[in-house]
């Protein structure tokens, strides 16, 4: 039996590269694969879409809560949503701040029907979007003469005269199958 000797410290820092490529431009290969990753068009406009999303999603807050409910809770008697509460511990508060600033454990339903309200708005508007983005897409639907190709890297179909894929955004300027 042959006894294996641990590595020592010198030996694993003889091993170690320096870590000045990595701090470099282009440097190693994970960074420079981060880097195309990162600035891929899929990821910006990822980035792009929910920086959106979360303004769209304040504005239909507002929405809801400023201009939506306040008619609503008039029609049924002028009844403000985000007071709508249930005290459980049976003691009757006239606003929920009231209630809470007592320490008392709530049911907060009204602020439960702003939240369904907000999501059926939401997803109405999302609904108008896709669907008028679909209209969109048929209408700039490439006519059938167009010659087609097969995208080496994601099997898409390509128009012939491409030179970056739309899907997989490769360049596939004179690319085949087997040059990958």
């Amino acid at each position: 039996m042959h006894r294996i000797d641990p590595p020592t410290a010198g030996d694993f820092m003889s091993a170690m590269k320096s870590p000045a490529p990595l701090l470099t431009t282009g440097g190693a290969p994970m960074l420079r694969e981060f880097k195309e990753f990162a600035v891929r068009g899929n990821v910006l406009d990822m980035a792009v879409g929910i920086i959106l999303g979360v303004a769209f999603g304040r504005i239909v807050t507002s929405l809801v809560e400023d201009i939506v409910m306040p008619p609503v809770g008039l029609l049924l008697g002028r009844v403000e949503f985000s007071n709508l509460f249930l005290s459980l511990t049976g003691q009757h508060f006239p606003t929920l701040a009231a209630a809470k600033a007592s320490g008392a454990p709530t049911i907060n339903y009204g602020l439960f029907l702003n939240s369904v309200f907000n999501f059926v708005v939401v997803a109405f508007a999302i609904f108008m979007l896709i669907r008028q983005v679909n209209r969109f897409r048929r209408q700039q639907a490439a006519p059938a003469d167009v010659a087609t190709r097969q995208c080496p890297f994601c099997f898409s179909v390509i128009a012939e005269k491409a030179t970056r894929c739309p899907c997989c955004t490769s360049n596939v300027a004179g690319a085949t199958a087997a040059g990958r």
